[in-house]
């Protein structure tokens, strides 16, 4: 039996993984072969370059084109009209917020199930867009576009006596001391008087507090956290849900990993960084020739970054189901209800084990191997299950389940594939055993 080892670490900024992958093969020999090396990631260490991808990230959203992908991605519109449609008593008279609407197609949606007061909340400029589309659909009077950041807005002060709006206590607070607040905030915007410091900076606070009954969000960004909006939509938890009743769409998620083969795509990454390497002896040798200056010694910064771009960062991909080479390992789940800012940051310390048979055809010519891991995340529409919401939330009765697994299909979310910086081949009749701990 030969034994060979390898140690491979992902490094990311929601999670650091370490793999221990053994590969028995069919052999006599008891030799141990030990193999260091660092498994890629998503991971920005530098605060800038994070600066400038925020910067294009809300940039592309607020694009149509970029709109169109996501309104166009079949298993995302399904799961959340499914999700709305098929539970209209949860929207029934209630009041709605949508954090990151985008085009407003949730907000409308939930309108359309019967909703009293509807919240779009748009940070970018497709907050315009999602005012015409809801004017065009004649919902304006149940729906209002508030264009900012969920952490800076507040419950227009009109809507209070308007729709009725109830301050929903959690244990502990004080009803009277609430309605108090709120009558005297109401009195005061009524009078317009800036110059009266009756109101309280508390009071005002109170003003966009706990009244909404349904928070739905469309927060999920690539391997379920990058690029995600989980902490805007905890901030919006926290101050404007009703902490017993209200409820959360989708209402929980979990994130996956498993192995994969997928040479192609590998083969091409370590293609390209291997000419761009040759690209840049090429230059040095021109310019050296040509302008008298030698660059040479800046060659391993270059290959650093060329190393960090192609090889130790994920790439989005779009598998198929026969790449994946073991069942799903489970890495991370969330209750919307209950999760924190700290759950939102990565991944907690998770061990898993992957065990992979290798083909026994003989009669297949192709070698298999493991390239690397993939990504990717589930998120579940469903009643709340802690302790508080499972007796005052909401039921949902037709539950849903969106994946962005390869099985499903193409979503635009795709997977998240972790390359090794080379393939692991696979003898036939061996098994894989991989052992490892996210953290």
């Amino acid at each position: 039996m030969k034994l060979a080892k390898h140690h491979f670490f992902i490094t990311s900024w929601c999670c650091l993984v370490v793999i221990q992958t053994l590969l028995a093969t069919a052999s006599s020999s008891s030799d141990a072969i030990e193999d260091d090396t660092i498994i890629p990631t998503f991971h920005t260490q530098n605060e800038q370059q994070k600066a400038s991808d925020y910067a294009n990230y809300f940039s592309a959203y607020a694009d149509l084109h970029h709109q169109k992908i996501m309104l166009t991605d079949h298993h995302r519109m399904s799961a959340y009209h499914n999700a709305i449609k098929n539970n209209p008593h949860v929207f029934k008279d209630k009041v709605v917020m949508d954090v990151g609407s985008g085009s407003g197609i949730l907000a409308v949606w939930a309108a359309q199930a019967g909703a009293r007061r509807v919240y779009a909340v748009e940070y970018t400029d497709m907050a315009k867009h999602a005012r015409e589309v809801v004017r065009a659909n004649g919902l304006e009077d149940v729906v209002t576009v508030i264009q900012g950041a969920v952490e800076d807005v507040t419950i227009p002060i009109e809507d209070w006596d308007k729709y009725n709006l109830q301050i929903e206590v959690e244990e502990g607070d004080d009803d009277d001391a609430v309605e108090e607040c709120r009558s005297a905030t109401s009195e005061e915007e009524a009078k317009n008087d800036d110059n009266d410091a009756s109101i309280t900076s508390s009071c005002k606070q109170q003003q966009s507090s706990k009244v909404v009954d349904v928070i739905i969000s469309e927060w999920m960004g690539y391997f379920l956290l990058r690029e995600s909006m989980l902490d805007s939509v905890i901030r919006a938890r926290d101050v404007f849900l009703k902490p017993k009743s209200g409820i959360l769409l989708p209402s929980h998620a979990t994130m996956l990993i498993a192995p994969i083969m997928n040479d192609d795509h590998h083969s091409m990454i370590l293609q390209e960084y291997r000419e761009g390497m040759d690209d840049w002896k090429y230059y040095l040798t021109n310019l050296k020739k040509k302008y008298g200056v030698d660059m040479g010694v800046l060659s391993e910064e270059y290959d650093k970054e060329q190393r960090d771009y192609y090889l130790k960062s994920s790439h989005y991909v779009q598998l198929d189901d026969d790449t994946i080479l073991a069942p799903p390992a489970i890495v991370k789940t969330l209750d919307l209800a209950v999760c924190t800012l700290e759950d939102a940051k990565g991944v907690g310390e998770t061990e898993f084990t992957f065990d992979i048979i290798a083909s026994s055809d003989d009669e297949t010519e192709d070698e298999e191997i493991i390239n690397g891991f993939a990504g990717w995340f589930t998120v579940d529409f469903r009643s709340r299950t802690d302790k508080v919401g499972n007796k005052f939330g909401a039921k949902m009765t037709h539950p849903v389940h969106f994946s962005s697994s390869p099985e499903i299909g193409e979503t635009h979310w795709g997977q998240q594939a972790f390359y090794f910086p080379s393939a692991i081949p696979i003898q036939r009749n061996s098994n894989v055993k991989i052992d490892g701990t996210m953290e």
